[in-house]
């Protein structure tokens, strides 16, 4: 049979996930090397990117919208069996892409709190206490661990399906394309650029509220000098 070629990742879905691969990444490095400055800001971008992406997966594309590839029992069961058909993440994809997507969010929310008790501390670290802090810190810091498993983890998986099961997964992310057979799938619509908008300033919102950039320490107010006395 002839096969056919479709839209399936839109582009900021795929900028999306390279800039992820791309921070995700300089946030490791940044951690092991002490650049803590800039560890910082990258989580910053890494949260904007995933604040993004979820509201990209409600108002986004056909394939990008959580809707289209959320596992459920019926999916996995067919899956499983061989019977399912689709042409997006198919069911252990999608549990893989919220893992992901969870631990992440892990990540960049404890170290918005988290503390060297050095130099550097999250933007929002102000406004716990410091026990807190240093919990958060401790999350922060053991479940990287657990991110870095599940990466490794999904690219075994990648590297599965395109060398035995050869399956394309790394060409439809870098051009949208997918080459499906007849009558398997349509091209992904929707997303058009005023959900793109809403989805950039939702998460330039977020990544300005996350800055810390809005809160003012008060100042404690001078102490007055009382005149010198004149004889």
């Amino acid at each position: 049979m002839t096969v056919r070629r479709i839209v399936i990742w839109d582009l900021p879905t795929r900028i999306v996930h390279w800039a992820l691969v791309v921070l995700v990444v300089a946030a490791v490095i940044s951690a092991k090397i002490g650049a803590i400055d800039w560890h910082g800001r990258i989580g910053l971008a890494i949260m904007g990117l995933i604040v993004f992406r979820l509201v990209w997966g409600l108002i986004g594309s056909t394939h990008a919208r959580f809707a289209s590839f959320l596992p459920t029992h019926t999916s996995l069961r067919a899956y499983l069996r061989g019977q399912w058909r689709g042409v997006g993440h198919n069911p252990l994809g999608a549990f893989s892409v919220i893992a992901l997507l969870a631990l992440i969010v892990v990540q960049f929310s404890t170290g918005l709190f988290a503390n060297d008790d050095i130099a550097f501390s999250g933007p929002l670290s102000r406004l716990v206490d410091k026990d807190l802090s240093d919990r958060l810190t401790g999350i922060h810091t053991f479940s990287i661990n657990f991110l870095i498993a599940m990466v490794v983890l999904h690219i075994a998986a990648i590297a599965f399906y395109t060398f035995v099961k050869k399956e394309k997964l790394v060409a439809p992310m870098v051009t949208g394309w997918k080459e499906v057979e007849p009558g398997e799938g349509e091209s992904a619509s929707g997303g058009g650029p005023i959900a793109l908008l809403v989805a950039l300033l939702i998460a330039g919102a977020a990544v300005y509220g996350a800055s810390g950039a809005w809160i003012h320490i008060a100042q404690p107010p001078p102490t007055s000098v009382a005149p010198p006395a004149v004889w």
